[in-house]
């Protein structure tokens, strides 16, 4: 069956001279087939973010359940990362890229079948496995296509299929919660990922390493339980059932485990040949600050992006369709500017675009400060617009000096390692900025119901017209009517606390991100100096 399966596939592709791997053309359409899978990958992560309310009534269940459809993806998702690299070392980077799309498409049409929540977390686990193969070894397979002075284009393109979906993937959620079934936002990844495994087996070529070195099964099960404890104690700290927050002890022994699954990590990564992540990696230095880079722009960026969501439903009264079309051009603009990020790193290295992205993004967090219930679609749009042309000149050129150094044989590794830092730094980002919600807007409601007197004329006269209100919008007595007027206040109150308290995390956001200009002017040197050493032959 292999045998007629590679011979079709010979016959199809010396008809098509284009995807032949002889052809100038052969990279671009790796670059596609890669896109296509990337795009799906995505997506389908930021559709689930906002069908969480509907999936909550669809089988009846609590919220702290529901969030393990994104939980159980998140932690799986993870610990797939750094064994990618082993996996396509040693069944081939195509079959392991293949495989990747198989089992989250797969994954897609059984998380639609579902029958209960719990069938939909172990489907989506499902999912988190594939989508842990496609991300790392895509990357891998881009940066072995393509010489290295010409990387920062095709990485800039790539680039176009996560900014796509994720500005698509809320809208596109959002539409299709509001006029079908949840299990659609499902289906849409099935047919794609038909497409993406054709292309995957039609044009991508095989490459595998001669000799494989056994796997290393105690790094993997102690990454595991470091990765498994550290995201799940991120993740749960604020949930409903914790009462006692992240002072629990369930939360606090999810850190130590975490803890001591690095430390065996580290003592078995010491004394292992092949371990499954290669820390003589971060001994080269822009690979190292490029990964502080990316945590530090990835704690200030995703955990501040779920804010944006909330205020908008919370405060401005938006529908979960209006709330993602928000964020439709900021996509847009990522994708258009991408190929130009691209362009100009190739040209005048990495620390100008990466300046110049990181400076866009912080001043793009900082006007959210003054978010209020009176904001205006200016005022929320315009700091997007700035958002997304910054974030297209972040991911290209802090992607191309990671690896500018790194020998293609580790390539699959190294991307692993990107993919986890930066899985980490979010769900950072996520827990730091969601605990600060909740403090800030505590401390806010407190400062602000001290700040009421009741005996003022300003009180009096507020209370006399919401007074007025209720009596004649739900009838009955002044007394009533007064106790209705007290809750709409307070409630007016808390609200105002809520906005005031996402408007500090924005701050504290950009000034996160500021924060990361630091280790990019340590970058040693520019991406074209380091092309120009290296000579411009391809990657193996």
């Amino acid at each position: 069956m292999a045998i007629s399966l590679a011979g079709f596939r010979d016959r199809f592709t010396s008809r098509i001279p284009a995807i032949q791997p002889g052809n100038s053309s052969f990279k671009w359409w790796v670059l596609a087939t890669i896109m296509i899978s990337t795009f799906m990958a995505v997506l389908d992560a930021t559709i689930v973010n906002v069908a969480l309310a509907k999936l909550t009534v669809a089988f009846g269940t609590s919220t702290d359940l529901v969030a393990w459809v994104l939980t159980g993806y998140m932690l799986v998702f993870a610990v797939m990362l750094p064994a990618s690299g082993w996996f396509a070392d040693r069944f081939g980077y195509r079959a392991t890229y293949m495989a990747g799309i198989f089992l989250f498409t797969l994954g897609s049409l059984l998380c639609s079948l579902s029958w209960n929540i719990f069938s939909l977390i172990a489907f989506r686990i499902l999912q988190g496995a594939g989508g842990g193969l496609l991300q790392p070894v895509g990357m891998a397979i881009i940066t072995r296509e393509f010489p290295p002075e010409k990387r920062g284009v095709a990485l800039g393109f790539w680039a176009i299929a996560s900014s796509a979906s994720v500005s698509i993937g809320p809208t596109l959620g959002g539409y299709l919660i509001d006029n079908f079934n949840w299990q659609t936002i499902f289906d849409v990844n099935v047919p794609v990922g038909i497409l993406g495994l054709a292309m995957a087996f039609f044009i991508l070529r095989e490459h595998k390493l001669a000799e494989t070195p056994r796997f290393d099964l105690p790094g993997f099960l102690s990454l595991s339980v470091f990765l498994g404890g550290l995201l799940l104690g991120l993740s749960e700290g604020n949930a409903a059932w914790n009462t006692d927050g992240w002072s629990s002890s369930f939360i606090l022994t999810c850190f130590g485990v975490s803890a001591g699954g690095l430390v065996v990590y580290v003592l078995s990564a010491l004394y292992t040949q092949r371990p499954l992540i290669d820390l003589t990696l971060f001994k080269d230095r822009d690979f190292g600050l490029s990964n502080v880079v990316l945590f530090v722009f990835g704690l200030g960026m995703f955990g501040s992006t779920f804010l944006l969501p909330l205020y908008l439903q919370n405060a401005l009264g938006y529908t979960p369709l209006q709330a993602g079309m928000i964020f439709l051009p900021m996509g847009l603009l990522t994708a258009a500017f991408a190929p130009l990020s691209g362009i100009l790193t190739d040209r005048v290295g990495s620390r100008i675009p990466l300046a110049i992205g990181l400076t866009l993004m912080a001043i793009s967090m900082y006007q959210y400060r003054s978010l209020s219930m009176l904001s205006e679609s200016a005022s929320i749009m315009l700091p997007l617009y700035i958002r997304g042309i910054g974030m297209a000149f972040i991911f290209t050129p802090l992607s191309s000096v990671a690896i500018s150094h790194i020998d293609p044989k580790k390539m699959a590794r190294a991307s692993g390692i990107i993919n986890v830092v930066r899985q980490i730094g979010g769900s950072f980002g996520v827990a730091l900025f969601g605990t600060m919600l909740i403090r800030q807007q505590a401390i806010y409601s407190n400062t602000f119901g001290q700040s009421m007197d009741r005996y003022s004329a300003a009180f009096k006269h507020a209370m006399a017209g919401l007074t007025n209100f209720a009596v004649r919008a739900t009838g009955g007595t002044v007394s009533t009517g007064a106790s209705k007027a007290q809750a709409l206040l307070i409630a007016n109150m808390h609200t105002q606390s809520f906005v005031a308290a996402i408007g500090r995390i924005f701050l504290v956001a950009s000034i996160v991100i500021a924060a990361a200009l630091v280790p990019v002017f340590l970058l040693k040197e520019s991406y074209r100096k380091r092309t120009r050493h290296a000579g411009s032959a391809p990657a193996e």
